[in-house]
């Protein structure tokens, strides 16, 4: 997906809430936003949004000295929905279609997301999702590729949904191998991350060889792009992994939240849709 204008603002103000979230003083937060402002200058066209917002996003590493400025939120947003897990469970064993009801729950996760938004309300979500039609329902497509398949490539989002991910693995019965950032980046999840929502005793965690957001193919180790290539079903979660992937065919599926107007623009859906939606 291109980069649209819009996308200058949001970014800047994410460089601004991650500043103020490390508690620096106003000259050094000055010196994050010039920083921020001239990566947005240096912009070259044709670039997408994941790679821009991984710039910005290393320039506030950078500039503060902090390696993960979202440590604690991320641990605070997995132990919130760790809370949840139980009743997650008690969902799905009620449910009808235990498979789309968890297909749901992984949607109603993507709401954990630092990037659009500084604060959000998980139940709420979690009703939300329950209860909503999906603006893109390629639900049918997914559940076959993902009984046919012999294996499944799920690339996560961010910490905290990936106990959402957690329930959503449960109910596909093909292995799946779970892919992580290999370093901090937002609040993307890493292997700590994946671990301390219980990913380990459901599927096989591996890292994607660099801290991108989104998946950036070219910057990703070999190792991770032959697993991705080979992978006969990806299961692609939240709107970074839409903007970095939309172009790779048929084998990925979408699964998110269009928590921001570009997204749902791109997409054709109103803003904060709910997708599954077929590369």
């Amino acid at each position: 997906m291109k980069i649209y204008l819009d996308c200058y603002l949001c970014l800047l103000r994410q460089g601004l809430t991650a500043v103020r979230r490390a508690g620096l003083s106003e000259n050094n937060q000055l010196a994050v936003i010039n920083g921020v402002l001239q990566a947005l200058q240096q912009l070259q066209p044709g670039q997408t949004p994941p790679v821009i917002a991984t710039q910005i996003h290393q320039v506030i590493q950078e500039t503060t000295g902090i390696p993960d400025p979202y440590l604690e939120l991320k641990q605070r947003s997995t132990q919130k929905a760790l809370a949840l897990y139980p009743r997650l469970k008690e969902i799905i064993a009620a449910a009808d279609d235990p498979f789309e009801t968890a297909v749901r729950l992984g949607i109603a996760g993507n709401i954990i997301d630092f990037g659009p938004a500084d604060d959000y309300d998980l139940w709420a979500s979690v009703e939300r999702v329950l209860a909503e039609p999906l603006a893109f329902n390629d639900l049918p497509e997914l559940r076959q590729a993902v009984d046919r398949a012999n294996e499944v490539l799920f690339l996560s989002d961010n910490a905290g949904e990936t106990v959402f991910d957690r329930v959503l693995i449960e109910q596909i019965g093909s292995p799946v191998r779970y892919a992580v950032k290999s370093g901090p980046i937002l609040n993307d999840a890493t292997r700590a991350d994946a671990v301390a929502a219980g990913i380990d005793q459901v599927a096989e965690i591996v890292e994607i060889g660099c801290d991108a957001l989104g998946t950036l193919l070219e910057r990703c180790d070999e190792e991770f792009v032959q697993l991705f290539h080979a992978a006969p079903v990806i299961v692609a979660k939240g709107m970074g992994h839409y903007e970095s992937l939309s172009s790779e065919g048929p084998r990925l599926f979408f699964l998110l939240q269009a928590k921001c107007n570009v997204v749902a623009s791109d997409l054709g859906v109103p803003l904060r849709s709910l997708v599954v939606k077929q590369g």
